[in-house]
């Protein structure tokens, strides 16, 4: 795995140097800038895990330089502003623009490194802020005693020690995402950054700058190739991916290079891929609807994720896994599932795998009585989804006119989605980004390319 890369800007060369030698024998890659204008060329040539950045330069100052680097109200990366005459309306000014943090002159070498790795740990770079904390970290053991999952379990932990690329097969809600997790969590990567895209996502122009990023006016924006340079990319559904962004990224990965958006210099990445895939890839590739050598390319090793009616045996522990879980998490009340509702949701069918199991036992913990959760009120919950599914299958039906080409289909189904997910979330795009599981970054592009304002949703 790559370390951590740095850039420090300061226009004062003894404490440039000083930094830069004191973060090297700490294991960071280092790079340095006396000025704004050889930031800008740096940033230019790599994507960084952080900058530490003096307010005050020749040409420029660091927080007008923490404007220009803001993507779509967001900084790319933690930002540590550094000044030994700032004022305390500095500080906020920075902060409100984004930046992790502020330290005076002259620099406290404890400091100076406690910063640094809290930033690093943010920005998914060493040790999840859960992991920090000593809380639940965000990815997931697969659960179960038998046989299915245990050779899963095996599997996953062998593939975690090697680079090679995995593709994950399964379908919807068996957890795909918490797999790949899980690997990139116990692999040698582990401490780099874990990079998601969907990539339903990924169609037309926005494909390219989603993927490697743009250059303009001296305007860097990093893709998600780059994002993932050192650590693993995780695409979601590959399937959904159309045929012109299948093309761009097999030639990224054949190459491990690639050219941002209106940029002329390449850029070199170095990222484990992790591609997910609810679909038979193999005829995906016989209907021409995905590329053949992108599939051998992604197919390395193949792993498959059994649906839950497949290891029935797991849902008691699936159960009482989830009611800990939300109890710890979402400080909801602890309620225990009775032999009889165990035994009833062992025989349930389980279409939504696990996923649905986990939204069944949250609602029974949300608006259920009593500690024991008994076969009736299970019952009852059942009788509920597939009641609300069928309405739910009514209302999509109704919504999307489905003899609309794919991509017309595919957006108008996402504007519908996110306005829906708008709503929950009373007009805030921080819920909305938890409520829909995407990066706020990419989030407000697509709000912004589907026509979306967020204020007038609600």
């Amino acid at each position: 795995m790559t370390p951590p890369r740095i850039l420090v800007v300061d226009d004062e060369r003894d404490i440039r140097e000083l930094v830069q030698e004191i973060l090297q024998d700490e294991g960071y890659e280092v790079e340095v800038a006396e000025d704004g204008a050889a930031a800008r060329a740096a940033r230019r040539e790599h994507r960084h895990d952080l900058i530490l950045l003096d307010i005050w330069m020749p040409d420029v100052d660091g927080v007008t330089l923490l404007k220009e680097w803001r993507e779509d109200s967001a900084l790319p990366c933690p930002v540590v502003m550094m000044s030994g005459h700032g004022t305390v309306e500095t500080a906020v000014e920075a902060t409100r623009l984004g930046a992790y943090d502020y330290i005076e002159k002259p620099l406290s070498l404890a400091k100076l490194l406690l910063t640094v790795e809290r930033a690093l740990e943010a920005a998914g770079r060493g040790r999840s802020a859960e992991e920090a904390a000593g809380e639940s970290p965000a990815w997931l053991e697969p659960i179960g005693r038998s046989r299915v999952m245990l050779e899963l379990r095996e599997q996953a932990r062998r593939l975690a020690e090697h680079d090679s690329w995995v593709l994950i097969s399964g379908e919807a809600g068996t957890g795909k995402k918490s797999l790949a997790r899980y690997m990139h969590a116990l692999g040698p990567r582990r401490g780099g950054p874990f990079v998601e895209v969907a990539a339903g996502s990924l169609a037309g122009e926005e494909a390219s700058r989603e993927l490697f990023g743009s250059e303009a006016g001296g305007r860097v924006v990093y893709g998600r190739l780059e994002q993932a340079d050192g650590g693993t990319l995780f695409i979601d559904e590959v399937a959904d991916m159309d045929l012109p962004a299948q093309a761009r990224l097999l030639s990224a990965l054949q190459s491990r290079s690639f050219h941002r958006q209106g940029g002329s210099a390449e850029v070199r990445v170095d990222v484990r891929v992790v591609a997910a895939t609810r679909l038979d890839l193999e005829e995906a590739v016989r209907q021409g609807r995905f590329r053949e050598d992108l599939y051998y390319r992604l197919n390395v090793i193949p792993l498959r994720l059994p649906p839950l009616r497949e290891h029935r045996e797991d849902v008691p522990d699936l159960l009482t896994f989830w009611v800990n879980r939300l109890a710890d998490q979402e400080k909801l009340a602890y309620r225990r599932f009775s032999v009889a509702a165990q035994n009833r949701l062992r025989n349930h069918g389980w279409p939504g795998n696990e996923r649905e199991l986990r939204n069944l036992v949250r609602r029974l913990l949300i608006l259920g009585d009593g500690e024991s959760i008994e076969v009736d009120e299970v019952e009852a919950a059942l009788q509920h989804e597939e009641v609300a599914e069928v309405a739910r299958d009514t209302a999509l039906e109704s919504a999307l006119p489905l003899d609309l080409p794919l991509r017309d289909a595919r957006e108008q189904f996402e504007r519908i989605y996110l306005q829906h997910q708008l709503k929950r979330a009373g007009g805030n795009v921080s819920q909305l980004a938890k409520l829909t599981g995407m990066e706020r970054t990419h989030l407000y592009r697509k709000l912004k390319s589907l026509g979306i304002d967020p204020k007038e949703t609600v």
